[in-house]
């Protein structure tokens, strides 16, 4: 069992930015960031698969992904916020590695974090 706690959400201001923080209890091989907006379907964010980072296609010029194996963590770096990136932000560890085909099926992860609250004020 793999506990996997979100930190680093907040209040921003369009053209911000923030860094979310994802800690694993234990190692944990792919690890996912998925988000869901208000009256809107949980949608995939980026997700690191056994080759290295995927992203959704919307966000690769304005997030990135890196990990600390020593810390069993990984961050997401937000930059240049939008209002439409006001979601809930939840972390996701799966118990092997993913390809990159894999790493944007959220059925794939085991294990979640509670999310943490994103919210961008224009």
């Amino acid at each position: 069992q793999v506990q996997v706690v979100e930190s680093g959400g907040g209040l921003v201001q369009t053209g911000g930015s923030l860094r979310l923080s994802c800690r694993t209890s234990g190692r944990a091989s792919s690890v996912g960031w998925f988000r869901q907006a208000p009256g809107r379907v949980r949608e995939f964010v980026v997700g690191i698969s056994w080759t290295g980072p995927n992203y959704a296609a919307s966000l690769k010029d304005r997030f990135t992904i890196d990990r600390d194996f020593a810390k069993n963590t990984v961050y997401l770096h937000m930059q240049n916020l939008k209002a439409e990136d006001t979601a809930i932000y939840y972390c996701a560890a799966a118990p092997r590695w993913l390809r990159q085909t894999e790493v944007n099926d959220e059925g794939k992860f085991a294990y979640w974090g509670p999310g943490t609250q994103v919210t961008v004020s224009s």
